[in-house]
């Protein structure tokens, strides 16, 4: 019998995630079908209580990505839904963007919607997502459902009274009804002809950008990759973050000689790009590709990026662009959030993202797609490809920095350990003042010290026991120079680990 503690286990910010499948060593399964099951009936609660309308009268749509639990815990999740009468659309596989749209969509309309995803976290893992009309809800959110469930008895509805919906083709015609609405051409006319576009979806949910999108569209897509759903993820994680994942793209885009890639994570909810040469267009870059493309139609805007964006950066959307940068808190939910809250205070913001490849725009309902975001970039290189010229253009005055470096510095033997992680950022901020460091203003997450070479910024994590320390530095050498100055700060809390400073100092 699972427990309300159990529950809220699974709790992750503003997600559900937990174990799945046996296959890891010391890794139990507790997102069981059971699990999913009563989630799904706390889901429906709460739906009904916030639309006032009875379980009868609700639509739910759900999907999935390419994990190997999917079907078991979508029939569990179905099984469910149907028990309490709701009516459902099992969309299959899909993308999470592609079911918040599920409730925009005319031919859907649902009234809320759930993924079951796990991002790109190993095979044995998996997930939930929620949608409603407001976007996806929020952690007081996730937290009540997970209450309710604790309360349900299993659900044994018919799974097949399911109405299955092929959501991602009608996703996939959404996205280019856009793309050939920006260039002003028909649907039919072929408008990516003449250019070659590769994909790597990582054996994900986004292969369909390929099928769906650039070849109907008339792109070459040859040297594309890993474009079938394989839950193992036998190639490369699905994470435009990971090293082998970005490899794998650079490198396939050079050999087959591509104007441009693309690589999605497993849900498609984050997206990366490479150009032409190679050089991939991620975290820091990103941002100012995607700045850089929106900034003529929102001149004097501010852009919301997470606490890790580089001085560079800053520089590019301020003096290059005309726009303003906003750094807030690590955690897609709270830059989107915040930018939302910026524009409900009269502040045009046009777009959220965090370095991590999360990128949200008002035009788009505030909702992290990466899909949309290569949309943004496929337009805007497409019509540059007129002009010959390669969307680096848009870029080629960003500068970054000589050096970059990130620690996750563990907390040890602390059973409340954000509270240790808050002590120690305290004594941080008292030491460095009194060493004469200056702190950047305003600033929202952690402690940002600025020095003449470069910047450090210590926080602690969202979820696990250990603080980020971000470095970067505008000369070689220059942060090892930072570290020197700043390890006295934290090297007597013995609770947490600073080996990983000492070993880069030696290096």
């Amino acid at each position: 019998m699972l427990t309300e503690k159990d529950f809220l286990k699974l709790q992750n910010g503003s997600d559900i995630r937990g174990i799945a499948v046996d296959g890891v060593e010391g890794e139990i399964v507790n997102l069981t079908p059971e699990a999913v099951n009563k989630i799904c009936s706390g889901f429906v609660k709460f739906l009904s209580e916030k639309l006032n309308k009875p379980a009868r009268e609700l639509k739910i749509a759900i999907g999935h990505d390419s994990r190997i639990s999917a079907p078991q815990l979508l029939k569990a999740a179905c099984e469910s839904l149907n028990g309490s009468a709701v009516e459902v659309l099992n969309c299959g596989l899909a993308s999470t963007p592609a079911m918040f749209m599920s409730i925009i969509f005319d031919e859907v309309k649902a009234d809320g919607s759930i993924m079951l995803t796990a991002s790109h976290l190993p095979f044995n893992r998996n997930g939930m997502k929620f949608f409603t009309k407001d976007g996806g809800l929020e952690k007081a959110d996730i937290t009540t459902i997970l209450k309710f469930a604790a309360t349900f008895e299993e659900m044994k509805g018919n799974f097949n009274a399911a109405k299955t919906f092929d959501l991602i083709s009608l996703y996939a015609e959404h996205l280019k009804k856009i793309i050939c609405k920006e260039l002003k051409v028909s649907v039919d006319s072929k408008p990516l002809a003449r250019m070659k576009i590769i994909v790597d979806a990582g054996n994900g949910s986004g292969g369909f950008f390929a099928k769906k999108i650039l070849e109907p569209l008339g792109a070459d897509i040859t040297g594309s990759q890993f474009l079938e759903p394989d839950g193992l993820f036998p190639n490369h994680i699905p994470n435009p973050e990971d090293k082998k994942a970005m490899s794998a793209i650079k490198k396939a885009v050079v050999d087959n000689k591509a104007d441009l890639g693309f690589i999605f994570d497993t849900d498609v909810d984050r997206a990366g790009a490479v150009l032409s040469s190679g050089e991939e267009i991620s975290r820091n870059s990103l941002i100012a590709m995607l700045a850089a493309i929106i900034a003529p139609n929102y001149p004097n805007s501010t852009i919301v990026t997470d606490s890790v964006t580089s001085d560079e950066l800053k520089i590019f959307l301020e003096k290059n662009l005309g726009l303003k940068h906003h750094r807030f808190k690590r955690g897609y939910k709270n830059v989107i959030n915040e930018c939302i809250r910026l524009n409900n205070s009269g502040v045009i913001s046009p777009l959220a993202i965090e370095t991590s490849g999360h990128g949200a725009l008002s035009e788009n309902y505030f909702l992290d797609d990466g899909a949309y975001l290569a949309v943004k970039i496929l337009i805007a290189a497409a019509k540059l490809h007129k002009e010959n010229k390669d969307i680096s253009y848009l870029i080629s005055d960003l500068k970054y920095p000589a050096e970059s470096v990130e620690f996750r510095l563990k907390i040890i033997a602390q059973e409340n350990f954000r509270d240790y992680g808050e002590q120690v950022l305290k004594t941080f901020a008292e030491r460095s003042e009194k060493a004469g460091i200056k702190k950047a203003v305003p600033n929202f997450e952690g402690v940002r010290l600025i020095f003449d070479n470069g910047w450090a910024l210590l926080r602690t994590s969202l979820h696990d026991p250990n603080m980020p320390l971000n470095i970067e530095s505008n000369e070689v050498g220059g942060c090892k120079k930072i570290i020197s100055t700043i390890k006295s700060f934290i090297s007597d809390f013995n609770s947490l680990d600073t080996a990983p400073l000492d070993k880069f100092l030696i290096s």
